[in-house]
């Protein structure tokens, strides 16, 4: 299919609109926000790679590792917490408690997850640090850069890119140890006996994250990520950013041009060091823009460069536009508590905070035993020679904790009826049985009920209740079926 070429005028050559990507080589920088940056990103490493180390003793019926996202078992364990399947909103709240973090973030303190905690920002964080360990800071990159291909240069890009590939390997190699028990499964791995679909869920991770984090970088915050256009929309004038107060660094000019026209030109002495350490390669000086995401770096370089020239700290700082309105008018400039808690940013809290509150109630109210019931519908019942009726039922019996338990089963509501299981008989029938449910287990059990034949469209319960020291009970509700339902 032939493509149109751009309309261009007549007798001039088309345009390309394709513009090819320039890396970006900043600058190794120090200050308040890179500190943070670095204890940011050795906290975020640490809790990946370490958490599916930590034991957690459940005792003998239970794994011991303290976060397991066991699929095989359908259990979520996370230190004293076990999520059954039945529970999932328990996860659901979770997400919509990251989801509405993040949007009270954002409306506090703008782009601050993708300046600091986005998995993005730490491993292009990490890749960069290994940039400068191998290659030098930015001058010397950007010449081996522009450099021709020859021994030293293949031999660090060699050295780089392994090295590129032994964190990524690690940081794919982390992830499968979330699903199962780590020991075991490195062991398992090493010596090839590992599930396939370990071995393949490796190699993906491995492979994005070498080539996002070691290659992309910037491109994936830019172009690829949805959420910066998101954001976007969350931002307003309250909204505290990485803020270049224009009104007091420009007319931009050197210091020489500044002391020999004094009052002519601002603050900005167009060292171009925001520029230069900027991780995605964008000029804060332009105002505020999709590539900043927040990270605070250029704030750090600015603030030396007005300590060494003796001219106030804060030409980039961060700041809400409507402050900066302030500044400009000579107004003193706003705490910054007191521009994040405003009523937007209140909603937003509340709403978290009444989420998590719901859901930690929730997680101390709940009972350890569960109980479910399915009606036969092939025969709907059956009529007994003493003209009683039988319904069958499958129930399935649950017990959420971490060691056998015995449970009485008993019928509600349904006068004259007793029950039995498949592997009694109807001599043993009662309206009340017991039954062992081995440890975090779920137990299925086929229950036939009898009862009197004008209990037709009745409806009744099944009572699952849990001996010992904390008595726990659950009720399943259902109906019995028999001849004059139709």
């Amino acid at each position: 299919m032939n493509r149109p070429e751009p309309i261009t005028p007549q007798g001039e050559p088309p345009v390309s609109l394709y513009a090819r990507h320039e890396p970006v080589f900043n600058r190794r920088i120090d200050g308040k926000f890179r500190r943070i940056k670095w204890a940011i990103m050795v906290v975020c490493l640490a809790i990946y790679w370490f958490t599916p180390w930590i034991r957690w003793n459940r005792g003998p019926y239970a794994p011991d590792q303290a976060v397991l996202i066991d699929l095989a078992h359908r259990r979520f364990y996370m230190f004293g917490i076990e999520i059954w399947p039945q529970e999932f909103y328990f996860v659901a709240g979770l997400l919509i408690m990251a989801g509405i973090g993040l949007f009270l973030v954002t409306s506090a303190v703008g782009r601050a997850w993708c300046g600091y905690a986005c998995p993005q920002t730490v491993w292009t964080d990490l890749f960069q640090h290994v940039d400068r360990l191998i290659d030098g800071d930015r001058n010397a990159r950007f010449r081996l850069y522009k450099a021709p291909w020859g021994p030293a240069k293949i031999a660090r890009r060699v050295l780089k890119w392994a090295i590129y590939l032994a964190i990524s390997f690690a940081t794919g190699g982390a992830w499968i140890f979330y699903f199962a028990d780590a020991p075991t499964l490195q062991s398992q791995f090493w010596h090839g006996t590992a599930p396939m679909v370990a071995y393949g869920t490796v190699f993906v991770l491995t492979l994005t994250t070498f080539v996002l984090g070691g290659f992309m970088r910037e491109q994936v915050c830019i172009y690829m990520c949805p959420w910066p256009r998101i954001q976007t929309a969350m931002l307003d004038e309250k909204s505290l950013i990485v803020t270049y107060k224009d009104w007091r660094g420009e007319k931009r000019g050197s210091l020489k041009k500044a002391q020999k026209n004094p009052g002519e030109y601002g603050d900005c002495i167009d060292c171009n060091q925001c520029v230069a350490v900027c991780p995605t390669g964008i000029d804060i000086r332009e105002g505020p823009q999709i590539g900043c995401i927040t990270c605070g770096l250029c704030i750090d370089a600015c603030d030396r460069v007005m300590a060494e020239t003796g001219r106030p700290r804060g030409l980039i700082d961060y700041a809400t536009l409507d402050d900066a309105e302030n500044e400009k008018k000579g107004n003193p400039p706003t705490r910054h508590l007191k521009l994040i808690w405003r009523p937007r940013t209140l909603v937003y809290f509340a709403v978290w905070a009444g989420i998590g509150f719901a859901l930690l109630f929730m997680l101390g109210t709940r009972t350890h035993t569960g109980l479910s019931v399915a009606k036969d519908r092939n025969p709907p019942y059956i009529l007994m020679s003493d003209g009683s009726v039988r319904n069958g039922y499958a129930l399935r019996l649950h017990n959420m904790q971490n060691r056998p338990r015995a449970m009485e089963l008993a019928i509600e509501g349904l006068p004259g009826a007793v029950m039995w299981t498949e592997d009694m008989g109807r001599a043993q029938a009662a309206r009340v049985l017991t039954r062992t449910v081995a440890a975090d287990a779920t137990q299925g059990v086929r229950v036939y009920v009898v009862a009197p034949a004008d209990s037709h469209g009745q409806a009744f319960a099944f009572t699952l209740t849990a001996r010992g020291d904390a008595r726990e009970s659950d009720t399943a509700k259902t109906q019995f079926d028999a001849p004059g339902d139709e």
